[in-house]
């Protein structure tokens, strides 16, 4: 199933919040949402589920508008979490998983499932309130995909996680997808982002300034990273013609080159100086590609 956005526009009176918004996204696919705050991303989940009408434009899973006979096959994690606090966790799963369609000994196997896979098998009659934050979000993240959803929306999943449930949770994301979930699912975490998606598009005032392949949008970019690492100063090599920028870290020093032959051009310069433990040639990340495409400001 495709899930496919063409000319999609949505406008709160005379505020555009997404505008002219195409966008095609295969089945079994991870594919990410990139921008700043208010760029777009949460509107453009909302229309896609059909919680708000866009004003202009189609959206189409599998050929068809998206309504409330499809909820069964749909999961969204939203930004703000939304789970009942005086409610016991599988009493909650039970509710939640039966709107859905499912019966309750198939809600009960899946939600068993899910809280073994989180490591927190303890949790089955606790209420939500009791838990800690981060295992909350887990809960929520069980409640939407309890019914084994064909197309999963995730809204910032892996905010405010430490790094061993932010793997957890990106285990179960690529779990997800291999089983032939289509994914779609928003970020600041960039690294992740790249971890995980092979198409994204990145958003600014509502409009997709950046979209396609992560690997065409790297090679695109043109920019190249060189990392060195020597014994004697490289504070000249700002001044090298192609040299855009020069930033040191904990390795050394961190050059933005205009492009690969600005390499060879450095390793003469160095070469004489003094030893040299590291000199890596390395791709433009996606946190490159998102400052300079939408603002270093915002990030």
């Amino acid at each position: 199933m495709v899930l496919q956005i063409d000319n999609v526009t949505k406008k709160f009176g005379k505020f555009t919040a997404v505008d002219q918004l195409s966008l095609k996204i295969p089945e079994g696919e991870i594919f990410g949402f990139l921008g700043a705050n208010g760029a777009g991303k949460t509107t453009t989940f909302r229309m896609i589920l059909g919680l708000i009408d866009q004003t202009e434009g189609k959206i189409r899973w599998n050929d068809e508008v998206i309504d409330y006979s499809k909820t069964d096959y749909i999961g969204y994690l939203p930004e703000e979490r939304g789970l009942y606090p005086k409610m016991k966790v599988k009493e909650q799963m039970v509710y939640l998983g039966r709107l859905r369609g499912m019966d309750k000994k198939k809600v009960i196997k899946e939600l068993n499932y899910w809280l073994e896979r989180f490591k927190i098998e303890g949790y089955l009659e606790k209420k939500v309130e009791e838990l800690s934050k981060g295992n909350q979000q887990k809960i929520q993240f069980i409640s939407s995909v309890i019914n084994q959803p064909k197309l999963l929306i995730l809204d910032e999943p892996f905010s405010g996680l430490d790094p061993v449930n932010v793997e957890l949770l990106k285990d179960a994301v690529i779990e997800l997808k291999n089983k032939g979930t289509t994914i779609v699912f928003s970020s600041h975490q960039m690294s992740t982002v790249e971890e995980l998606c092979e198409h994204l598009c990145i958003m600014q005032n509502g409009r997709p300034i950046v979209h396609g392949a992560l690997t065409d949008i790297k090679r695109g970019f043109g920019k190249k990273n060189l990392l060195i690492h020597a014994d004697f100063n490289l504070d000249f090599l700002s001044e090298i013609p192609g040299v855009l920028k020069a930033k040191e870290v904990t390795e050394g020093v961190r050059l933005q080159i205009e492009d690969e032959s600005v390499s060879q051009t450095i390793l003469t310069a160095i070469q004489d100086k003094g030893f040299v433990r590291k000199f890596d040639l390395l791709e433009p990340s996606l946190n490159d590609i998102f400052i300079e495409k939408v603002g270093e400001s915002y990030v």
